[in-house]
């Protein structure tokens, strides 16, 4: 070989190593996500420490937040790009122009979330309410709960005073004797019963029209970038959950299972499968069905954004109600997930 060729070759080489590299760098950038979670005890729990990141071949950045405000303004900033989000918070962000997309039920609601009275307050009905403290967190599926509640039973909400509390800080109210009353969800539900009574729930809102629920929503523009990640992960939640249905009464005190989701949600293991058999979990024919992310505009899972959008313009917090939420439902990836 020609040795003045050597220093070509080498820079040839150099390059294409660079290349290479810089290459295998960009591929695993993409296969990286973050992943919002709020803690709600969620069958899917069992699968966060290491069976997502092998199911779905990314590896995934757990973030835990308070609520579905602040998982919202994290996937506005672009620092998430998936999540779990109740209706309410879901409602708002879509109702001010973000472009998100619901692709997955993780939960009815149901009875999940509930207004308790503390221990003395005299609060025994809606009416008592009027001139007490109710913490809640503001713009949450539990908040908008609350507001429905106070409407259907006549209860002027300004004669209320409703405070903007995130979960940990009801906990440390109730605890100060601060607040008389919260709508609120586990884990932090089950700490302030042991002090408190049970009013209502959530449920009794959705009996009457007015449901909520947690869904799994992505941003949208990341998502059809990344379909493959979020077909894999929502067959792999669906499976959890399947498991859950078929055998809930294994996930008890001790086993795994409990043991996972108490980790993640910063719960007692004694609290976790009472507050877990307060969720209903739609199955995925029941989700493409129109009771969830079928129908169209008529469909149960728009017409709750909707609704949750016109209260929230009834009280001033936003200034706009889409004429069509269903375009903020693609259950494609469902669709997907299911073959």
């Amino acid at each position: 070989m020609n040795k003045n060729m050597l220093p070509v070759l080498a820079k040839s080489m150099l390059a294409l190593l660079v290349a290479v590299g810089t290459a295998t760098s960009f591929a695993q950038a993409k296969k990286e996500v973050t992943f919002a979670h709020q803690d709600m005890q969620l069958p899917y729990r069992i699968l966060m420490d290491a069976e997502l990141e092998k199911a779905t071949g990314y590896k995934i950045n757990w973030r835990m937040f308070g609520g579905g405000g602040e998982v919202i303004k994290a996937m506005s900033s672009g620092d998430v790009q998936i999540g779990e989000v109740g209706s309410s918070p879901l409602a708002t962000a879509t109702s001010q122009g973000q472009d998100l997309r619901l692709v997955y039920i993780l939960d009815d609601i149901a009875a999940s979330d509930q207004l308790v009275s503390r221990n003395g307050s005299g609060i025994n009905s809606w009416k008592d309410l009027v001139g007490k403290k109710v913490g809640t967190p503001f713009a949450s599926t539990a908040h908008y709960s609350l507001m429905v509640g106070l409407r259907l039973e006549g209860v002027d909400a300004k004669s209320v005073n409703v405070m903007n509390l995130p979960p940990p800080a009801i906990a440390a109210a109730w605890e100060r004797g601060d607040i008389d009353a919260s709508f609120i969800w586990d884990p932090v539900l089950s700490k302030i019963k042991r002090n408190g009574k049970k009013i209502a729930d959530s449920g009794d809102m959705g009996k009457k029209g007015y449901p909520t629920f947690d869904g799994l929503v992505v941003d949208a523009k990341w998502a059809a970038q990344n379909r493959d990640f979020v077909v894999a992960a929502i067959k792999a939640i669906s499976k959890a959950d399947a498991d859950y249905r078929a055998n809930a009464a294994k996930w008890t005190v001790g086993s795994p299972q409990v043991k996972a989701i108490a980790k993640w949600t910063k719960a007692d293991e004694k609290d976790v499968p009472d507050a877990m058999s307060a969720f209903a979990l739609p199955d995925p024919v029941a989700q493409m069905s129109n009771a969830w992310l079928g129908g169209g505009t008529a469909g149960g899972a728009a017409k709750t954004l909707e609704n949750s959008a016109k209260l929230w313009k009834e009280i001033g917090r936003i200034t706009d109600v889409k004429a069509d939420y269903s375009v903020f439902i693609d259950s494609s990836y469902l669709r997907d997930a299911m073959k």
